[in-house]
């Protein structure tokens, strides 16, 4: 029987270099069969990353810090009242199939995302989270990042529950210059993340079946 996925959850700002040194020493452990996966939640001081695909191009104002990432992607930003899940899962164990992990990452947002009367979806051809803004218009609410190294993952998702949407002004976010970033509370939705986190546990059983085995915050 695996042990059971930590869950943890930090209250204050995680400096972006702390957290890629804890995940990718956490994901070496798992790997080594000496940690357990975990699903870690928290939010970053303002902040841009750069993915393998970054084109400097798209990095239109640095007015924040800008970090490489060794996530998939080109530029995303991160800062308070954005929900940053990372995930150190063992696909080893899951199937070995990445895109099915990205497929049901995705899944798991936009399945949460509903629980609070949002109706999110993927779009073809394009990486994230998107719906529709209150005058219509698409737009990305959540961006997806991932790295698989030994079959176990490191970054993950996030979800702008009530981010400053023009600090996105500084990047091309994601390479995508046509649509807009949203959020929760631009679409007039009151959500604490303390509500979100435990909708995600609350649909966290669902996405493990989805991945071929079961766990459950801890």
């Amino acid at each position: 029987m695996a042990s059971p996925i930590e869950w943890r959850r930090d209250a204050n700002p995680v400096a972006y270099p702390d957290a890629l040194a804890d995940m990718e020493a956490r994901a070496a452990a798992v790997a080594a069969g000496q940690a357990q996966e975990r699903v870690w939640l928290l939010e970053h001081p303002p902040l841009y990353t750069a993915g393998t695909s970054a084109n400097i191009a798209e990095l239109l104002d640095p007015r924040f810090p800008v970090y490489d990432a060794g996530r998939g992607g080109r530029y995303t930003y991160h800062g308070p009242g954005q929900r940053v899940g990372y995930l150190t899962l063992n696909l080893g164990t899951r199937g070995k199939d990445i895109r099915n992990f990205v497929h049901n990452l995705e899944g798991w947002v936009i399945d949460t995302l509903a629980d609070f009367g949002v109706a999110a979806r993927r779009a073809d051809g394009r990486i994230g989270i998107w719906t529709d803004t209150l005058d219509g218009r698409e737009a990305k609410i959540g961006a997806i990042g991932v790295r698989v190294r030994k079959w176990v993952t490191i970054h993950g998702f996030s979800v702008n529950i009530a981010p400053d949407l023009s600090h996105f002004g500084g990047i091309v976010p994601c390479g995508i210059a046509e649509f807009p970033v949203t959020s929760l509370a631009a679409l007039g939705k009151t959500v604490t993340m303390d509500d979100f986190d435990a909708a995600l546990g609350a649909r966290f059983d669902q996405f493990m079946a989805r991945l071929g085995r079961c766990g459950r915050p801890a």
